[in-house]
């Protein structure tokens, strides 16, 4: 008897899973009955939490009828979701359908991929989906024209925006719910050549699996972030580009000092993650509520602690120094290409440098990196002549990794990201640096034994965790 003989399936039920969920939880489903689905597993696959995932994705209740060999599951899913890329678990499929249940379905995959943003757009022959994984857009739809519209239309009505404005940018929010996920999703809709392009910004309200130990800071960088936080006043700055993992460092932070004792207000653009205990407000440019409006109305609410989003300007550079002076620990983010280039960032926007000195208790920059997937990288000799101009390594490297790509890694050659960190503590000695705008701390650095940025990234490709294509742009900060 075939492996379909032994194991009865309903082919009714098998739109209830897709083939992205089917081979990465390695089930099949059996039946389906009112709301409840029952699936077949893999023995192998580790099973905790299993029922509740699929449930969150499909809105049904899962029961786990069987755990069958790998084998088998593996033939099954063969037939039933078949690959036409054996190398590929993002297949780039073709739809064309009904919006509402489309939209529905690609947010929810997109989420359970940990995918941060989607991208909806059109050009002249043909439309398609593509969704950030890893910080790496990646095909994954291709929409027919004449559907296009109806989905742009669900969108927009779904976030409360204009569907007859078809000539300037739009932006909204839909707040997404379905079996249980809930979460914010900001849209942003911009018009191009050939019709509206989409992005929707998957914002997660939940801080439960952020963990600062596990961001990627290594032990003494922790030490000396940990001590910076625990002050009761003084500013915390953390520089980087857009999309270098500042707020989820922020978030992190926030959930290390939020307390009953403490009264907490975040200023934010937008508001990614909602923490329970904080008061946490959204940034309305249009109305006048900007980052500098927001913390003067702060100082008067008996803050402990704040954090703002970003500090942009002089007025917000200048009420962030004022805050500290009186005796608040202010959080901020900035955008610098290093953690002590922060100082002279304030100074061209007006800062004195003995109010820098004053205030500043910990400056951070970070980067986020790729990490090579470990299921398909491949090692080879390497050579010097490969580094960036004037790069000098810090230690020898023989043998380096490049990514391949694999079903693993939906054929990246990369999974997972890692924040690389350079955390500057303030101390006098470094003090008298900034008021007297000395600007060269490379022998105190090496003296305490606080390491750059770069030499924080090289390391991850010495040990083969990533590749020097993936830390190049850091090696020639």
């Amino acid at each position: 008897m075939t492996d379909e003989q032994i194991f009865s399936i309903e082919t009714n039920c098998l739109s209830q899973i897709t083939s992205l969920q089917a081979w990465h939880y390695r089930i099949i489903p059996k039946t389906i009955l009112n709301d409840t689905l029952r699936v077949y597993s893999d023995e192998d696959y580790k099973q905790d939490g299993l029922e509740e995932e699929l449930e969150l994705l499909t809105g049904k209740k899962i029961i786990n009828e069987k755990r069958i060999g790998a084998i088998q599951i593996q033939n099954l899913l063969k037939k039933y979701y078949p690959k036409n890329n054996s190398d590929s678990r993002l297949q780039n499929s073709y739809y064309s359908g009904d919006s509402d249940s489309f939209l529905n379905s690609l947010i929810i995959e997109a989420k359970s991929l940990k995918s941060s943003d989607i991208h909806i757009e059109t050009y002249e022959e043909s439309c398609r989906v593509r969704i950030r994984i890893d910080g790496l857009l990646i095909q994954r739809y291709m929409l027919e024209k004449n559907q296009y519209p109806a989905l742009i239309n669900k969108i927009k009505i779904s976030s409360n925006l204009d569907i007859a404005e078809k000539r300037l940018p739009q932006d909204g929010r839909i707040f997404f719910e379905n079996a249980g996920n809930k979460f914010d999703i900001r849209v942003s809709v911009l018009p191009t050549l050939y019709g509206e392009k989409i992005v929707l910004r998957l914002l997660s309200n939940e801080v439960t699996n952020i963990d600062i130990s596990t961001l990627g800071f290594s032990d003494i960088d922790l030490k000396n972030y940990l001590e910076g936080i625990r002050k009761i006043n003084g500013i915390v700055l953390i520089s980087g580009p857009t999309g270098s993992g500042k707020t989820t460092t922020l978030y992190a932070t926030l959930k290390i000092l939020n307390k009953s004792t403490r009264n907490i207000l975040t200023i934010e653009d937008p508001i990614e993650y909602t923490l329970e205990g904080v008061n946490q407000v959204q940034l309305k440019e249009n109305i006048g509520l900007t980052f500098a409006a927001a913390l003067r109305n702060f100082l008067r609410q008996d803050p402990d602690i704040i954090m703002l989003g970003e500090i942009r300007d002089s007025e917000t550079a200048g009420m962030a120094i004022r805050a500290a002076l009186t005796g608040h620990l202010v959080l901020s983010t900035i955008h610098t290409n290093s953690a002590w280039g922060t100082i002279s960032r304030l100074i061209d926007m007006g800062v004195a440098p003995y109010l820098i000195a004053n205030t500043l208790s910990t400056t951070v920059a970070q980067r986020l990196v790729r990490l090579l997937c470990s299921n398909c990288k491949k090692r080879e000799s390497f050579d010097d002549s490969l580094y960036p101009a004037k790069f000098r390594p810090f230690d020898k490297v023989n043998f380096h990794y490049l990514p391949v790509g694999c079903s693993e890694c939906y054929n990246t050659g990369y999974k997972s990201r890692k924040a690389v960190y350079e955390v500057i503590p303030i101390d006098e000695v470094l003090s008298d640096h900034i008021k007297s705008t000395q600007f060269d701390i490379s022998d105190i650095m090496k003296k305490r034994g606080i390491k750059t940025l770069t030499e924080n990234a090289f390391e991850l490709f010495k040990t083969g965790q990533t590749s020097l294509e993936e830390i190049y742009s850091i090696l020639v900060i």
